[in-house]
């Protein structure tokens, strides 16, 4: 029995549930719903050329699922990327390669020179992106901290001077100060891809209005009226709590407005009835690393990020023709 590759369905959230189980087996520590990968789709720019593939057997069962598209954002063109996940109770059906090729198609149609993918840092996920072409750059950790037994810190009484703690639902009428605060931070964020959020519009449309970004819990600091430092909180809306993005702005760095912005949302996320916490961080990321660790976050799972040049790809394939 083999699988076959086709997009998500629009509209169709128990289709979106399949991608969702699928992730969650692959990589336990993500967090997500249906509502949220649906709304991946709706929302992706148009020059991301974002697509949502799944794998399914002839009886109609999603084993497998991929995300690809175009980073958009960057200011080097040409960057792509592909993310696949296979149920791992389901291998061994092809699943994994044929959505690898469906998406290498694509970018490759779009223009793409380099494709990315993040790799579970185990032997046969490594094995298996090498054999076709991949070779690894940097890693990046999953931490997961249980917010029932968690000894969170306490919030200082009263606050520093000057400083104020804020949901970003204080924002609702102007979030223009968060997008600037996120703009910045993404900026000075490790990776192999460069990002540079000068699009508005579009952050409103898929950072601001996603359905997973819990805008109560998600916390932002204050020093005397400006945003000095955020942490933003994606939710499945039940017992899991993921920071998004934790950052503090170039100018209020080495004062522990990160460390506050994290201790205010751990602390609601656990009264809104929160059990698991998650975070990830570029393993070389030392600063963030050690803010977690001070949380207690611990590591549960290391990824690599592995590249392919396309260009060469295509290139032998047309010599060949």
């Amino acid at each position: 029995m083999t699988a076959s590759i086709r997009d998500l369905r629009p509209g169709d959230l128990s289709d979106a549930e399949s991608v969702v189980r699928v992730r969650r087996a692959a990589l336990p520590f993500m967090v997500g719903t249906a509502e949220g990968v649906a709304f991946e789709l709706s929302c992706a720019h148009p020059a991301s050329h974002r697509r949502i593939l799944v794998a399914e057997t002839p009886g109609g069962e999603v084993v497998g699922t991929a995300e690809t598209g175009i980073a958009h954002d960057s200011p080097q063109p040409g960057q792509g990327y592909v993310n696949a996940y296979v149920d791992p109770a389901r291998r061994g059906l092809g699943a994994g390669l044929l959505l690898l090729r469906a998406a290498e198609e694509h970018l490759a149609a779009r223009g793409a020179v380099d494709a990315y993918a993040w790799v579970l840092d185990e032997p046969a996920h490594r094995a298996f992106a090498e054999r076709h072409g991949y070779r690894p750059r940097r890693s990046a950790h999953f931490l997961r901290l249980d917010l029932t037994s968690a000894a969170l810190p306490a919030l200082p009484q009263p606050l520093p001077a000057g400083v104020e703690l804020r949901p970003a639902s204080a924002f609702a009428a102007d979030p223009r100060p968060l997008f600037e605060a996120d703009a910045e931070t993404t900026a000075d964020e490790p990776g192999d891809v460069a990002a540079e959020f000068d699009d508005y519009e579009d952050w409103l449309a898929h950072t601001w209005n996603s359905p997973c970004l819990d805008k109560e819990l998600t916390t932002v600091v204050l020093v005397d009226g400006a945003v000095a430092a955020f942490t933003l909180a994606r939710t499945d809306g039940a017992t899991r709590y993921a920071s998004g993005m934790t950052g503090t702005l170039r100018a209020f760095r080495g004062r522990g407005l990160a460390k506050l912005a994290k201790t205010a949302s751990l602390h609601r996320a656990r009264t809104a009835g929160y059990t698991e916490a998650f975070t990830g961080n570029d393993a070389g990321n030392a600063p963030m690393l050690a803010v977690n660790e001070w949380f207690g976050y611990e590591i549960c799972a290391t990824e690599t990020r592995y590249t392919k040049r396309l260009a060469k790809q295509r290139t032998k394939e047309l010599e060949t023709a």
